[in-house]
Order: C-alpha cells, then sequence, then structure tokens
C-alpha cells in the first residue's frame, strides 16, 4: 500500500467516524492545547468534563494566566500528573505575558513553550496552522506498528526516531491537521489496544500485523521501571469546633502543591503502637488514634504504590491554625485524600 492510500483511507473513515468534540468545532490553538494536556495519560470520556469546566471558567489563555495556581489545581483534582496542570497555568501566564496572548505560529516556537513536547506542539501547529508535523501519540504508534509491521520498541530512542521518520513520511500534501487528527482517532475508536474490530478496519487488506496474527503483540514497548512501593499514614485531627488540619506539600514529589492531612510516611506499614511513639513529639495533645481503614489504601501511581492508611485523632484542645471540616471541598487535593474526605464527612 502507498503512503497516499493510506493517508487517504483515514481522512476519508475520518469524515464519517470521528468523535463530535468541542475542540474540533473551530480548532483554535487555546482549545487544541488544552484538550492535548488534559487528554495526555487520560481517556476522553474522562477528561471531557475536565476540558469543558476549563473552557466555561477560563475562556482565554489569558483568562488562565490570571487565575491563581490553587485555583487551577482545585480545576485539575481528579485528573493526576499534577505537573500538567503546572505547566498549563505557567505557559499560559507566558503566553499571556511575552507573546500578548497570542499562541507562537510555528513548531519552532511552540515547542520552547514549558510541558509543550514534540506531540503537542506538532498537534497545534498542523491542525491550526497546517504546518507538516507528524503527530505521534500512543494511538499513532499502535497503528502504524500493526499496519506496517514494525516490532521496534515504540519507548526506545530506536523506535521514537523510527516511528517519527515514518508518520512524517505518511503525511499527505494537503490536509495535514485532518489527517493527524484521522490517524489519532483512529488509533482511538478502531485499532483499540484491546480486541479492535479487524474485520471492519479499511486496512484489513493490508495489515501486517492482522496477517501475520500479531496485532495483540503489537505495538512492542520494554517492560516498565520496578514499582516502588510507600506507606503513608495521614493524622486526620478532629477537634470539637468541627475544624480539622490540612498541609500543602512543597518538596518536589508527587502531588506538589496539593494540600493532605498531616503525614508520617514510614518504611512499611505501620502499627497503631509505632505512631504514637512518633506522635509524642507533637505538641498537641490528644487522646489516642483510631485507624479508620483496617485495609490500606493502595493508591496506584504510574512508578510507584502508596499504601495508606487514614488515622483519626482526636485532641484534648482546639487546634491553632486549623480549618472548619465545611470548607474542605474548596481545597486542591489528591484523589487519594478527596475520596477519604467524601467518605469520612460525606462532603
Amino acid at each position: 500500500m502507498d503512503f497516499n492510500t493510506f493517508s487517504s483511507r483515514l481522512i476519508k473513515w475520518y469524515a464519517s467516524a470521528k468523535r463530535d468534540l468541542p475542540w474540533r468545532e473551530v480548532p483554535t490553538p487555546y482549545k487544541v492545547w488544552l484538550s492535548e494536556v488534559i487528554l495526555q495519560q487520560t481517556r476522553v470520556v474522562q477528561g471531557l468534563p475536565y476540558y469543558l469546566r476549563f473552557i466555561e471558567q477560563f475562556p482565554t489563555v489569558t483568562d488562565l494566566a490570571a487565575a491563581s495556581e490553587e485555583q487551577v489545581l482545585k480545576l485539575w483534582q481528579g485528573l493526576g500528573y499534577y505537573s500538567r496542570a503546572k505547566n498549563l497555568h505557567h505557559t499560559a501566564k507566558v503566553i499571556a505575558s511575552e507573546y500578548g496572548g497570542v499562541f507562537p505560529l510555528t513548531y519552532k516556537e511552540l515547542i520552547k513553550l514549558k510541558g509543550i513536547g514534540d506531540y503537542t506542539a506538532s498537534a497545534i501547529a498542523s491542525i491550526c496552522y497546517e504546518e507538516p508535523c507528524a503527530v505521534v501519540d500512543g494511538n499513532v504508534y499502535r497503528v502504524l506498528s500493526r499496519v506496517f509491521g514494525i516490532e521496534t520498541p515504540i519507548n526506545s530512542s530506536e523506535g521514537v526516531a523510527q516511528f517519527k521518520a515514518l508518520a512524517t513520511e505518511l503525511l499527505p500534501s494537503e490536509n495535514i491537521g485532518t489527517y493527524n487528527q484521522a490517524i489519532m482517532e483512529f488509533g482511538a475508536i478502531q485499532c483499540t489496544p484491546q480486541s479492535p474490530d479487524c474485520k471492519s478496519c479499511i486496512f484489513k487488506d493490508h495489515c501486517a500485523a492482522y496477517h501475520s496474527g500479531k496485532v495483540a503483540e503489537l505495538p512492542v514497548k520494554l517492560k516498565k521501571l520496578k514499582i516502588k512501593n510507600r506507606y503513608f499514614n495521614y493524622l486526620v485531627w478532629v477537634d470539637t469546633s468541627g475544624k480539622t488540619l490540612l498541609q500543602r506539600r512543597v518538596s518536589k514529589d508527587i502531588w506538589q502543591g496539593l494540600y493532605e492531612f498531616p503525614l508520617i510516611e514510614t518504611s512499611h506499614l505501620a502499627a497503631e503502637k509505632e505512631l504514637l511513639q512518633l506522635l509524642k513529639e507533637s505538641n498537641i495533645p490528644f487522646e489516642g488514634l483510631i485507624l479508620y481503614n483496617e485495609t490500606p489504601v493502595i493508591h496506584k501511581l504510574t512508578h510507584q504504590h502508596i499504601h495508606t492508611q487514614f488515622w483519626i485523632v482526636r485532641p484534648l484542645k482546639p487546634i491553632d491554625n486549623a480549618i472548619l471540616i465545611s470548607e474542605l471541598h474548596t481545597y486542591p487535593v489528591s484523589a487519594l485524600t478527596a475520596n477519604f474526605i467524601k467518605k469520612f464527612w460525606e462532603l
């Protein structure tokens, strides 16, 4: 199959099969950028409500730039990978202050912005400006590896270069933005990771993986890094005046900038006796500890699993610098903490 046939088939398929998504109606750089950042590591069904809330609250990049980091993180809450939200906010401020609220017009300038890598810069430049830039995301890797029978690992330096080169060769001479959206959409809804609908596929007659029986094996990916296990013990202080304690994570670690209950991290699953010993250093007199969840909550992140226990602590006097429990919902927190708050206080 020649490259022109490949691109023309995809564009024709896209015209009738594409999903009706809001950033496609009038694809401005701000809308494309926002959608791509939100959809990194996130499925459309999960990311769409976030996109709509961001657009409603921050209709322009200048509006986003004027927001506080806490506002952005609170709106982002539950999506995970919070560095994306911080980079989004940082770049919005740069575009507003240094570019007069207008996105750069070329891939070369776009990729200089924080949080905008090759894929996002290519998407904006091609979809909004028709610049001949090939997009290569997880969907594109899957389509190309299967149709052309490429077994080079997609997360190796050799694979990244090989797939980018092929994707660039496949670009049509016109309708580049439409083509890029078409190949991403094809991977998302037709050439899916599990159980793709090969029998109705537009490339069934030419797909190397289909004819060699390797659909389930492609694309090839090198094994992930070893998972690190961490053990979090959250101290949920609850005083008689309806107040509790929150602290902001400031170190360069997961959830930086988000709020959480006072934390004691241990090297293993801690017992009550051990935590009581550690809590002797606290200046707040308290009655004792009550373990809320007998079975630890295991919160799984990309390269680490957080084994979490929530301990309820009743102070003997009102807490200094405490916040009202009724105001907890206004603070940006991790999904792990948000789930606990919802269950424990039904907020």
